[in-house]
């Protein structure tokens, strides 16, 4: 099957239209989507869909295990009440409440991130499903990291090649969550690991950035003063507008980024207008 895709910026993302991921996709299908996401450096969006929560599953089970499937690792505890209630591989972004209670997180990732990356093996595949968005507002940006790395000179890539970073869940657990909904034992250590300043897509063999400053706490064997400094370096660069994407949202709209390669920050601007996506996220293995 031949499947067209658009390019949504000069440097990465890609666009499939007229598709259905909620029919039973055949095997060459799913990786010709795949190829397109790859080759699109981990950023593809989907309009116009329709799918219940068992075929949002069931597509993005194709990527690999997930996040709070039977067998699988869960979420950290302090967004368990995040988690649809029947259905644990999805995590609810919202601010409706229904009953008193918040149908999923408002705040979710309104700082740069990738998903999950304070696990030994971090998140791979992020998949977004828009159920209700503003008109106006609420867009998330994206941020290649790949383009980023490759942008640097050969001499700041020697430099990052053996540096190593821990990133820690306590970094946003203490700035973007009120402290009732913080389960301390999320920062025992379970959601804390070191990875690779650069790392490597296995997919599509890129290189890229692999820090945040939602999750990276410092870089190994520097001190402070020296870790802030070439942190935020790398954080700045790795957000230039020429490296990023801004998704405006529509009812319908699938989007899959690669958090091995990917960064994004929700823009949380849209006032009371009611807002709510569902999330399924795969599990990666050890960066590389």
């Amino acid at each position: 099957m031949i499947i067209a895709a658009e390019q949504l910026s000069p440097i990465f993302g890609a666009k499939i239209s007229g598709f259905d991921l909620a029919d039973d996709l055949t095997d060459e299908t799913f990786e010709a989507i795949r190829q397109i996401w790859s080759k699109a450096g981990g950023l593809l969006v989907f309009h116009g869909q329709k799918l219940d929560i068992e075929a949002h599953i069931a597509f993005s089970r194709r990527f690999g295990p997930l996040f709070g499937e039977p067998g699988e690792a869960s979420l950290q505890e302090t967004v368990s009440r995040y988690i649809h209630p029947e259905h644990p591989e999805i995590y609810r972004v919202s601010n409706i409440v229904e009953n008193g209670q918040p149908k999923g997180r408002k705040g979710a990732g309104t700082y740069w991130h990738s998903d999950v990356s304070f696990r030994e093996t971090p998140a791979q595949a992020s998949i977004l499903y828009a159920h209700e968005v503003p008109e106006v507002g609420g867009d998330t940006l994206f941020a290649d990291m790949s383009g980023a790395y490759e942008a640097l000179s050969e001499a700041f890539k020697a430099l990052l090649t053996p540096l190593y970073a821990w990133h820690d869940f306590e970094v946003a657990a203490r700035r973007q969550y009120a402290r009732p909904a913080v389960i301390e034992a999320d920062m025992d250590g379970a959601n804390r690991a070191r990875h690779p300043v650069v790392r490597t897509n296995p997919q599509s063999e890129r290189k890229s950035l692999f820090v945040n400053p939602g999750f990276t706490s410092h870089l190994y064997g520097f001190n402070a003063d020296e870790s802030a400094t070439l942190l935020g370096q790398l954080y700045g660069h790795a957000a230039r507008p020429e490296f990023s994407h801004r998704h405006r949202w529509r009812p319908g709209d699938v989007v899959i980024w690669d958090n091995r390669s990917v960064m994004h920050y929700a823009v949380c601007d849209y006032g009371e207008a009611p807002r709510y996506l569902e999330r399924t996220t795969v599990i990666s293995d050890r960066p590389l």
